[in-house]
């Protein structure tokens, strides 16, 4: 959450920038701001608008320098406010109230012990103008600074506890920029050709597309510092001493075609649209089902595993919860599903035997990064993701991965990515299966095949959205609602119901539809719709019967059956048929009309779709 830029050159880098922040503002977007060094002083710009407003500010302001930082917010501590909005300036313990800043500094994370260090800081005059925890790291490099930014920097990450990401710079040291990273993302750009010489700092490299394509993953503890024509990163060894250190420079294409809109209205409709392309760039150097799917000495880990356990959040953990039911009935491997925010903070019972995987979209998910660390540190060290960034922390972590190849995602809820993770999952499912000996020719066969065909599936369902639209119209009145599901495709009624509610702000919920008559039942009334995924099923019969609880209530239903469910439209039954029924596959084809639900009724209610209001799209804070 959050987006940091920084840069040094002997050109003016205001434009990089602001441009990095458009590319990384779907990271956080209750204020935003940039700050230079210009004029031998300290400049800044800041707004709780868009970027967009930004840049305009920045214009006329007549902001331009070769050195600077930048940062779009997701706000923890404090609200949405200029006061709040980074970058933050230390001008000292003895100024005076708006006297210019010697220290300018932006910051992605959380210090935990941020009030220990403001009163210590109090005490020796520092004043604090903002609610931030932020402002604090600001003000303790001030009183560290002896001449040296680099010294600076080092001595207050010693004092930091929590999370964090920076990047600062000092009115005394033009064409220097310092960053630090502990527990959040952050890359080193370096430039080249024309551009040798420039260096960069970005929360990810898509950041820096079009500007660089040198790409240096920095790794937990380590301060670079950024000059013009040389980088120096430094890691504090285990006698705690500081030492420069050798960290791999990757090409890495971040393509600025993939945050361009298109023919699409939001970037969560471009995506829903992109799930047939991600799935078979997905699926397309699978040429049959194979451990090594999952990295080398993928077939011994396997081997020796006896259960899984799945650490994920959100629409994470919603992709694990469905792929449990195909993992025990197709592979009959015991499986957990725990909410990585949750798992560290119980007693839990360890099994050296376990396969414990992790799911996240970024890569960087600080509650399922920490969830990984714990499984770890209880002696459970057979570990593999699935990812959708193949340089992620999450990969580096892990011993196995499987990298989805879902493209950039810009838009807050998750879709594209959502997919791809079920078609890894199922994957990982036929591996293990195979292993196991429960995968014999003729299966794999089978699987392969409506694997391939998904692409092609996945169409037809988008084909739906005239459909979807209809509903939607109605849906953007209500203020509550209801998702059912049975079996596999509950996790998917989840999903659905995860995905109304953080986009177009209707309260919603899901249910396994057997637990209707256990308490929901009673929420049911005319003004309460009640989605229903419906596939043709061993649970069809079941279902049926829980459709009839709410019609006996006067509920309305809006029903995505499969075409022979025979479930036919009447009062208070509304039903949109999908093409085909996929069997173990179904809940990759379900999902997506509820994508498309929430998508237009976001729509229809006016919301900022990609955007919506308290969240942001990759949490690296807990």
């Amino acid at each position: 959450m959050c987006g940091i830029v920084g840069a040094v050159s002997t050109r003016n880098i205001v434009p990089i920038l602001v441009e990095g922040l458009k590319r990384l503002e779907y990271r956080g977007y209750d204020s935003c701001g940039v700050a230079v060094h210009q004029d031998g002083a300290l400049r800044r710009a800041r707004s709780t608008a868009r970027v967009a407003e930004l840049q305009t500010q920045v214009d006329e302001d007549g902001i331009s320098a070769g050195t600077g930082i930048a940062h779009t917010r997701w706000a923890t501590h404090g609200v949405p406010a200029v006061r709040n909005a980074h970058p933050h300036f230390s001008p000292g313990p003895t100024a005076t109230e708006g006297a210019p800043g010697l220290i300018a500094l932006v910051h992605n994370g959380i210090i935990e012990n941020h009030d220990e260090l403001r009163a210590e800081l109090r005490g020796r005059g520092y004043v604090f103008t903002s609610q931030t925890d932020t402002e604090v790291i600001a003000h303790l490099v001030h009183q560290h600074y002896q001449g040296d930014l680099f010294e600076a920097v080092q001595q207050t990450t010693a004092r930091l506890k929590g999370a964090f990401a920076i990047a600062v710079f000092c009115r005394d040291e033009p064409q220097r920029v310092v960053g630090a990273r502990q527990g959040s993302p952050l890359v080193l750009g370096i430039g080249t050709g024309e551009r040798m010489g420039e260096n960069f700092l970005a929360s990810d490299p898509m950041a820096l597309a079009g500007v660089t394509d040198q790409i240096v993953y920095l790794e937990e503890g380590d301060v670079v510092d950024l000059q013009i024509g040389k980088t120096w990163v430094s890691a504090q060894g285990a006698d705690g001493r500081w030492q420069a250190v050798q960290r791999p420079v990757r090409t890495v294409q971040a393509h600025t075609g993939a945050a361009e809109l298109g023919p699409y209205r939001h970037y969560m409709q471009k995506e829903i649209f992109e799930q047939p392309k991600a799935i078979a760039d997905t699926l397309d150097a699978v040429e049959g089902i194979s451990p090594e799917l999952f990295g080398d000495g993928a077939y011994s880990v396997f081997k020796a595993v006896d259960r899984v356990l799945i650490l994920a959040c959100g629409t994470s953990y919603y992709s694990g919860s469905t792929a449990r039911y195909w993992l025990e009935s197709i592979a009959g491997i015991p499986t957990t599903v725990e909410i990585a925010s949750e798992y560290r903070y119980r007693d839990s019972v360890p099994d050296p035997k376990t396969l414990v995987v992790t799911i996240s979209q970024s890569g960087e998910t600080a509650d399922t990064l920490a969830a990984l660390k714990h499984a770890r540190s209880l002696g459970m060290p057979h570990t593999l993701t699935l990812c959708n960034v193949g340089t992620s922390a999450m990969v580096r972590e892990c011993a196995l991965h499987f990298i989805t190849r879902a493209g950039v995602e810009i838009g807050v809820a998750s879709t594209k990515a959502f997919t791809t993770q079920l078609v890894g999952l199922y994957l990982l499912t036929l591996a293990l299966a195979q292993v196991r000996g429960r995968l014999d020719d003729a299966a794999e066969a089978a699987a392969l095949k409506a694997l391939r065909h998904l692409p092609v599936a996945v169409q037809a369902v988008l084909a739906l959205e005239p459909q979807v639209i209809a509903w939607s119209e109605e849906f953007a009145r209500k203020e509550n609602a209801l998702f059912l599901g049975r079996g596999l495709h509950y996790p998917i009624a989840l999903e659905g119901a995860l995905k109304l509610k953080e986009i177009s702000y209707i309260h919603a919920e899901a249910y396994p539809a057997g637990e209707l008559k256990h308490g929901p039942l009673a929420l049911v009334t005319s003004a309460m719709p009640v989605v229903t995924v419906a596939p043709n099923d061993a649970l069809l019969e079941k279902l049926k019967s829980n459709l009839q609880e709410v019609r006996a209530r006067g509920g309305e239903l809006y029903v995505f059956a499969d075409a022979d469910t025979h479930i036919t439209p009447e009062e208070g039954v509304k039903v949109i048929r999908l093409p085909e029924h996929y069997g173990a596959l179904s809940p990759i084809l379900h999902v997506v009309p509820l994508q498309l639900l929430a998508y237009h009724t976001a729509c229809a209610r006016g919301t900022d779709v990609d955007k919506p209001r308290n969240l942001a799209k990759s949490v690296t804070v807990e």
